[in-house]
């Protein structure tokens, strides 16, 4: 571990044990299927802290990009979801932690596994494959890597679908067969729908279809309006108030007896264009020296030394970086909780040699080699609370 002594412009670094760990076991996107399906008695299904009431139908909708602060910011746009949160009129929301790194990857591969990212190993946005050298795309799955070897372990889903659960994910047609799918959200029956309307309608008919059931629905268009305009825009706007047309119009439609749970994968915000706010790692001769491969993404970054130079890296990059982001060698961000708890021996050469989270608005993007996601507006990742919180609302008939 590098020394936390003031770096050479009087800034006193962040020390990476304070960063604030997800909280795996009790409160976090890992544990929340686990926790709605106890009540089964599903052979299998990872073991969590959480606690929810039992149901005997379970929906979960995640929306991608939902964040916890964000709601709060907008009670206008978003009436029927502020509800959930006013213990007043009944509601019972609150925030839970989405994961390291809090991006979609990773996270649908914990909702879909009950697993830490240490234990299904999506440990980012792309990471080093050990076996190849490759960096490895975990959304778009490129290079091609086998998924089961991947990830290995069962979903949540099919855990469920062999216990006799009704069983049953609705999402975009575009995601069916999808190595992330398979390997993160597969198990009973796939219903692929185009629009948001016609996915909560089918949720809602799946979710009465038997006595005990399991549905898993999904919403992707706020995200992308927030990567494209950001969340301090009209559009996204637009969107936040499409998303709560929709939980409100599926919680309607709710059979007797069932527990529906609105989620999401991550938060977001918006990064100002300047040089102290996206510093650009392909024009920055000191963040790049003794790198072999950067991956990640703006606000969660592995980065990936030459033989040799890991701890010249660690150095350099707490230094430079260490006042605005949460820089770790990848033993102490394991030892510091941010995977999980006791990570898998084969994801640990994911990581990187040193991790970088940001604390501040600021990004480390990469302009020539990432054009498009150093173009991106709204942007997450990191262990800040605008990204690691995330809603858990609850709807009961």
């Amino acid at each position: 571990m590098v020394p936390l002594l003031p770096d050479a412009y009087g800034f006193e670094p962040l020390d990476p044990r304070t960063a604030p760990a997800p909280e795996y076991g009790t409160g976090a996107l890992c544990d929340v299927i686990p926790a709605a399906v106890a009540g089964f008695a599903v052979p299998g299904m990872p073991l969590t802290g959480m606690r929810l009431e039992p149901a005997d139908r379970v929906c979960l909708f995640l929306v991608d990009g939902l964040g916890w602060e964000l709601i709060l910011r907008h009670p206008d746009e978003a009436p029927y979801l502020t509800s959930l949160l006013d213990t007043s009129r009944g509601g019972t929301g609150r925030p839970i932690t989405a994961g390291f790194p809090a991006t979609t990857a990773t996270s649908l591969a914990s909702v879909g596994t009950g697993l830490t990212p240490g234990g299904h190993g999506l440990a980012g946005y792309t990471t080093l494959n050990p076996d190849t050298g490759q960096l490895m795309n975990q959304l778009r799955w490129q290079p091609w890597t086998p998924p089961g070897v991947w990830q290995p372990h069962p979903t949540v889903f099919a855990l469920a679908d062999a216990a006799g659960i009704a069983t049953c994910q609705v999402s975009s047609p575009a995601f069916a067969g999808t190595p992330l799918t398979k390997i993160a959200l597969s198990g009973g029956t796939f219903h692929g729908r185009l629009t948001g309307e016609e996915r909560v309608d089918l949720a809602a008919d799946r979710l009465g279809a038997a006595d005990r059931t399991l549905v898993y629905t999904y919403y992707s268009e706020l995200d992308a309006m927030g990567h494209r305009h950001g969340v301090d825009s009209d559009a996204w706007r637009g969107q936040l108030m499409m998303v709560d047309r929709l939980v409100q119009r599926l919680a309607e439609q709710l059979p007797p007896r069932s527990a529906l749970y609105v989620t999401a994968d991550h938060g977001m915000l918006d990064v100002p264009f300047d040089e102290e706010s996206r510093i650009d790692f392909d024009e920055d001769w000191e963040l790049r020296a003794g790198v072999a491969v950067l991956g990640g993404e703006g606000r969660a970054r592995h980065v990936y030394a030459v033989p040799g130079a890991a701890g010249d890296v660690l150095a350099v990059w707490s230094e430079v970086l260490g006042d605005r982001m949460w820089v770790a060698g990848r033993e102490e961000a394991v030892a510091a909780g941010w995977f999980g708890p006791a990570p898998e021996a084969r994801m640990l050469g994911r990581i990187g040699d040193v991790v970088a989270a940001a604390r501040d608005d600021m990004a480390v993007v990469a302009t020539r080699s990432e054009p498009g996601e150093s173009k991106m507006i709204g942007l997450h990742g990191s262990l800040a609370p605008v990204e690691q919180l995330v809603p858990l609302l609850e709807v009961r008939s």
